[in-house]
């Protein structure tokens, strides 16, 4: 597999990746905008927009849209991030001609129908009310709300009820016009695809002035802002979160720190799972992630489970994370993370919507795309040293702890 980019004189950047054998095409458009970029008024508007682009173009409408990418069994979707908005289309490899028509029509020329903007509206507000409603999603958003304060990456990227009521057809508008042009795109494919039949629709893209970008602040003060956070309400399930500030996406020490994710939470032989939910029987779900930003990143340890044994698992969480600190890791915990991460690393390369994705994230977040030996690479070369180190330096502090639940301040230890 060859990765190949074309810089366009009107900033758009383009880089696809042609995968022998490949039976799907699957191309994407990154945006370099996500729901830090907005002002506080704006709050959702990526998001916002994200819904709008696929009710209808200037020559399509929704169903029009909908109904051509389901004629060739192909899929069209898209999401909102804090530091990237990502439209994307997967279709067999004899559709790859419709499939990049319509994912450059959607991106380059919506129809913002008034009546459209209203009824997306609707959908977007029943979206934050089953944000809302859904436990283990509110939780890990008050965890980084406690963890980032009034940062923008504290906030839902959905934004919030008042600011999607607010906001109108014109507003977001103006919103597209100043940041969805050509320099602030990537447009990128892989699989059955060709290079230059990307590029020959990326030269088609309308020129749109590049207006100025807001810039990034780095969270600066105390970290975190606060050191429990509880949301009470009714349910049969309660929902714990302890979440640590992590490494921003280019520290040297992030492959370090997948492994150590993978050993505290990220898999079925993790020592969460295995004393939580395996041993003791206290959980259906419990996993840790990692989310890294260009400046910042966080690691979030969750746990489902009943309000009366809250302040249990809390207390075994703690102690699991103190052991990894203090203790280090196996040999064979090391191996088994390594190789896991290794192989669905790996496996990700034979799908086309993976490697699609890939080029997008890795142009959006570092301006290049890591060759596949260069990362496998510094993979391997982590070491069970390193993973200690990792985890000294990241969980060795005291974690925001959040519940969401039929839960009291002394559940959380505060």
């Amino acid at each position: 597999m060859t990765i190949q980019r074309t810089d366009l004189p009107s900033g758009l950047t383009v880089v696809t990746e042609a995968m022998p054998g490949a039976r799907s095409a699957s191309f994407g458009c990154w945006v370099r905008v996500g729901a830090r970029d907005e002002s506080d008024e704006l709050a959702g508007a990526s998001h916002f927009l994200e819904h709008l682009l696929f009710k209808g173009t200037e020559k399509r409408s929704g169903r029009e849209i909908s109904e051509a990418i389901e004629a060739v069994g192909g899929e069209l979707n898209a999401h909102t991030a804090h530091e990237h908005t990502a439209f994307y289309t997967r279709v067999p490899e004899r559709s790859a001609d419709v499939g990049l028509e319509l994912l450059c029509d959607v991106v380059t020329s919506p129809a913002f129908d008034a009546d459209d903007v209203e009824s997306e509206r609707q959908v977007i507000l029943e979206e934050l009310h089953l944000a809302e409603d859904e436990g283990d999603d509110r939780v890990m958003s008050l965890a980084h709300e406690a963890l980032w304060g009034d940062h923008p990456l504290g906030r839902e990227v959905l934004g919030t009820l008042e600011t999607i009521d607010a906001m109108d057809r014109d507003r977001i508008a103006a919103f597209f016009e100043h940041h969805y042009h050509p320099a602030n795109l990537v447009l990128v494919a892989g699989g059955a695809i060709d290079h230059e039949q990307v590029v020959a629709a990326g030269e088609q893209f309308p020129y749109r002035a590049a207006g100025e970008r807001p810039e990034r602040q780095a969270p600066d003060g105390p970290i975190p802002r606060k050191e429990h956070a509880l949301l009470r309400r009714p349910s049969e399930q309660a929902h714990l979160c302890l979440v640590w500030p992590a490494l921003a996406a280019g520290d040297p020490d992030r492959y370090a720190l997948g492994v150590c994710n993978q050993i505290l939470g990220g898999g079925l032989s993790s020592r969460l799972f295995q004393e939580i939910r395996e041993d003791r029987g206290l959980a259906y779900s419990v996993f840790s992630s990692v989310a890294s930003f260009s400046d910042a990143g966080s690691l979030a340890a969750y746990v489902g489970t009943g309000a009366e044994r809250v302040a249990e698992v809390r207390e075994l969480l703690l102690d699991i994370t103190a052991d990894l600190v203090a203790d280090g890791v196996t040999e064979r915990e090391w191996e088994v993370a390594l190789g896991f991460l290794e192989g669905s690393f790996l496996l990700g390369l034979e799908d086309s919507g993976s490697v699609m994705a890939r080029l997008g994230n890795h142009v959006c977040s570092r301006g290049r795309v890591t060759p596949v030996d260069e990362q496998l690479a510094k993979l391997r070369a982590v070491t069970p040293d390193d993973v200690v180190r990792v985890a000294k330096r990241v969980l060795g502090t005291s974690p925001t702890v959040c519940g969401v639940g039929p839960l009291t301040d002394a559940d959380l230890g505060s």
